[in-house]
């Protein structure tokens, strides 16, 4: 039997993928590991020319994408240096969506709780959001394991919310994890 707050998430996670494949085009029908199939859209609407993504951090010509994932719970944790939070964050996120979950952590990586495929990747280019954490476009440069992660090459963070490093004076060493949200979608090269 499903809880209602575990029902809450799944359609919760359904509309908002629902939203992001309407942004970015049609992704392959999978069913997930708990049920829940999204429904795709043409392979023609599947496009990383989308106008809804910012030109610096679209993917290449050519990639579509094969997943797409919203957070359920997601913090960004800064370490204070020189009285300030500041420098990269560390993610720690649970991330649903089109393969069902994957963890996203330090690295940064994902890895899927399906079948424990997991890449890593880095920053390629970034867009800048008012008041929260850049929109991302990253690069996959690791991959392990074999399943859902297989072919993913690229990774857009889109549709961010909240996550900025505190601002005002901070003891060095100490850590402030903060909540953040986003989209995330998975990219292949592949044709």
């Amino acid at each position: 039997m499903i809880t209602t707050s575990r029902f809450r998430a799944r359609a919760l996670a359904v509309v908002g993928l629902a939203g992001v494949l309407a942004a970015v085009g049609g992704v392959p029908n999978q069913a997930s590991a708990t049920g829940v199939g999204v429904p795709s859209a043409s392979a023609d609407a599947s496009r990383a020319d989308s106008p809804r993504i910012a030109p610096e951090i679209r993917p290449p010509a050519g990639s579509r994408p094969v997943g797409a994932y919203l957070v359920l719970r997601g913090t960004q944790t800064y370490t204070c240096a020189g009285g300030v939070f500041t420098g990269a964050s560390v993610p720690e996120a649970q991330l649903f969506g089109t393969g069902g979950r994957v963890h996203h952590f330090k690295g940064p990586s994902w890895q899927s709780a399906r079948d424990g495929s997991l890449i890593t990747a880095k920053k390629t280019a970034e867009s800048p959001r008012p008041g929260t954490i850049p929109e991302l476009l990253l690069t996959v440069d690791t991959h392990s394991g074999t399943g859902i992660l297989n072919d993913v090459a690229y990774i857009s963070r889109l549709l961010t919310s909240g996550g900025v490093a505190p601002a005002g004076p901070c003891t060095d060493g100490v850590t402030a994890a903060v909540p953040y949200g986003a989209v995330y979608v998975f990219w292949t090269a592949k044709g």
